[in-house]
């Protein structure tokens, strides 16, 4: 048996070819996994568990049929979707998994992320996480009307865009140190994320020994996963046809 793992698939009303390709992929390569893991930033921005918008039920609905059917779903915050909560995951019968988490794949212990907390050098970002993880912030924030949400959500996001056009591009990647920290605190040569929108598989050294950071792809004329098997871990990518 395999487990899937996927992030930053940004599903959003707009991007109709995108909630496509992740429902063909629960139907297709996915269908026989024993679990499925989405590391963070699913949604392109989430307002709250109680938002009526109809892509998230037809998401809920067919996550909820997916996991019904056997395999182990496994839902991850991300920058863009801190606020999903426990309603939404069970409706899709789903579990929430801490960021960071260690599980096993492929035989071997392997320290899972969204990656975003690994991006120590943008400062600005940080700063932000800090404010946005804060339950009483959140708490806030969810007790404003659906309407008033959805105007903050698009005001972040607009501030979001413009700082990022103006930050150097080695600022909203990884910083190599808080990798290796990472990995020396949970006791794990390998590593999964997603964020930075690099897939990628990294060989780096961690406490002399040899460790790996494979890197998940963003969904876009691409849709990336990485499989784990008793082969190992392989990282995936194939055409979304617009």
């Amino acid at each position: 048996m395999a487990s899937y793992l996927i992030s930053d698939l940004h599903l959003d009303e707009s991007r109709p070819d995108i909630t496509r390709a992740f429902f063909d992929f629960l139907k297709g390569p996915a269908a026989d996994a024993d679990a499925l893991y989405i590391l963070g930033d699913f949604f392109e921005v989430w307002i709250g568990d109680d938002d009526d918008a109809p892509l998230i039920e037809q998401v809920a609905l067919q996550l909820r049929t997916y996991s019904e059917s056997g395999p182990a779903l496994f839902l991850m915050h991300g920058n863009r979707d801190f606020l999903l909560g426990e309603d939404f995951a069970q409706r899709c019968g789903a579990t929430l998994l801490p960021d960071p988490s260690v599980v096993e794949l492929a035989g071997k212990p392997v320290l899972l992320m969204h990656g975003d907390s690994l991006c120590t050098r943008d400062q600005e970002y940080m700063a932000f996480r800090q404010q946005a993880r804060n339950p009483a912030w959140q708490q806030v924030l969810l007790s404003k009307s659906l309407e008033e949400r959805r105007q903050i959500a698009e005001q972040i996001r607009a501030a979001s865009k413009s700082m990022n056009s103006l930050k150097a591009e080695d600022i909203m990647d990884v910083t190599p140190e808080e990798v290796v920290k990472a990995l020396e605190e949970y006791n794990c040569d390998t590593m999964i994320h997603g964020h930075t929108h690099r897939p990628h598989r990294h060989e780096l050294r961690v406490s002399g020994q040899a460790a790996e950071r494979l890197v998940l792809g963003d969904w876009g004329k691409l849709g990336w996963s990485i499989k784990a098997d008793e082969y190992g871990l392989e990282l995936i990518h194939w055409p979304i046809t617009p």
